[in-house]
């Protein structure tokens, strides 16, 4: 490890709501929670207003409904976030060729490499004036966590939030990690914090104290050598810049052992439109489907098959991943479950499978929305809660609410006070779809998010 605090770990504040706040005057201060409005939606992120009621991201919509009844829900604006995210990753790239994304929100930063810091001081220096920059740039706060290795700075962005900085003094690492519980290490998730907490072991330093062997016969070799460095606090995970991806993948890892196998497929579906979506925000496909199945007795299963040609569509992963879980026995129940795509390509084999023709494209929106049905009526104008409108006579707003054939709308925009509501007829002519309006309108790169508010009208 390093004898200096040069890694940069930067996450920003609640981003999806807090661009929401930024963006609408009425809302700032307020519970505003991001995500899914349909039945099955799910919560994307929460303001921190909001999870004084407990909310917070992956919770079922319907659940935060009950939590916080007063909180304005909204439907996420992708397009936005992205050129917004690019706005603050091109200051972290002023400091350093060094730059690891992790999402949209959250990046780790060589600072050594790009002479930006080289001790405790000027890394301090470096982390507050990129807080500073972000501000007067994008008008939202990002939490920094300086440290000597990524694991100690992610800790320590944690630690930060919201809003803060907080820097780990090299050789401070095994005294700070110590009382921590064990789920503060990466890849501790409930289902491994349980199992160790069923043995006796509830901190870092009761870790260490195992010892490495009896971490091994615990959670098995990979994930026991690993977990047994990391409460050391050794981890020379150097930042990296351009990843050569194998494969997109994503998984859950379930509190209660899932037995019935009807939510076992239900689930099996929600991850693979969750795979699709990141290989499509990566502009990638693939042709091997994979489905991994972690038993009750943490046995781990991995299914996979390899298709003609590369795909990114949904329904053509989902069927796979289907088929796939039907040759896995999961009687006993279920604790962790995993679809994903190796094999990438630039890409895509249109029409891989006819049974998939005529199939829904799959878009950010649409997955944390419920389908639209088919109809023969006439369809209604979608008008999502939170999206940017223009009336020809009251100007830009966005979207409150609609049903029942009404729209209702709040003009105003980031640099206005709080504006009025009206409500509209959802098929008004005078009312139609706008691009999102930066953020700070003085401050650079606000072309950049002009104009992929465009691309979405």
């Amino acid at each position: 490890m390093r004898t200096a605090p040069t890694i940069l770990h930067l996450d920003m504040d609640a981003f999806y709501a807090s661009v929401e706040q930024a963006s609408k005057p009425s809302l700032r201060g307020k519970a505003v929670i991001v995500g899914g409005l349909g039945p099955r939606g799910v919560v994307a992120t929460a303001s921190y207003e909001a999870r004084v009621f407990g909310v917070h991201s992956a919770m079922p919509m319907a659940q935060a409904r009950r939590l916080a009844p007063h909180a304005a829900y909204l439907v996420p604006r992708f397009e936005l976030y992205r050129a917004i995210s690019e706005q603050v990753m091109g200051l972290l790239r002023a400091l350093s060729p060094l730059v690891e994304p992790l999402s949209l929100d959250e990046a780790f930063v060589d600072l050594e490499a790009g002479g930006a810091a080289w001790d405790a001081e000027s890394a301090r220096l470096t982390g507050t004036k990129l807080r500073a920059d972000i501000r007067a740039v994008t008008g939202l706060t990002g939490s920094v966590g300086l440290a000597a290795s990524k694991m100690l700075a992610k800790i320590a962005s944690e630690e930060a939030k919201p809003d803060g900085l907080v820097l780990i003094e090299p050789g401070t690492e095994r005294a700070l990690l110590g009382p921590r519980s064990v789920r503060i290490l990466p890849g501790v998730g409930p289902a491994t914090g349980d199992h160790l907490r069923r043995a006796g072991i509830t901190t870092v330093e009761e870790i260490v104290e195992a010892g490495e062997d009896e971490l091994v016969r615990l959670v098995g070799k990979a994930h026991g050598h690993g977990l047994y460095a990391m409460a050391l606090a050794h981890d020379d995970r150097p930042v990296v810049a351009e990843r050569d991806t194998k494969s997109v993948s994503v998984e859950d890892t379930y509190d209660v052992d899932i037995h019935d196998r009807v939510r076992v497929r239900t689930e099996v579906q929600r991850l693979a439109d969750r795979c699709v979506r990141r290989l499509r925000g990566a502009r990638l496909s693939g042709r091997t489907i994979v489905l991994k199945v972690r038993r009750y007795d943490f046995s781990t299963l991995t299914r996979s098959e390899t298709l003609r040609g590369p795909t990114d569509d949904p329904a053509v992963v989902r069927e796979t991943a289907a088929r796939l879980l039907e040759a896995v026995d999961t009687t006993g129940g279920v604790r962790l479950l995993g679809v994903g795509v190796s094999g990438l390509a630039d890409y895509t084999q249109e029409d891989l499978f006819a049974q998939a023709a005529g199939e829904t494209p799959l878009d950010d929106e649409d997955a944390l929305e419920e389908p639209a049905r088919e109809d023969t009526a006439p369809v209604e104008r979608r008008w999502p809660a939170g999206h940017d409108v223009r009336h020809a006579e009251y100007g830009h707003g966005w979207v409150q609410g609609s049903g029942l054939g009404r729209v209702t709308v709040r003009f105003e925009t980031p640099d206005s006070a709080p504006g009025r509501v009206r409500t509209f007829r959802t098929d008004d002519p005078a009312l139609q779809p706008a691009d999102p309006l930066p953020l700070k309108r003085d401050g650079p790169g606000q072309s950049e998010v002009t104009a992929v508010g465009r691309k979405e009208g």
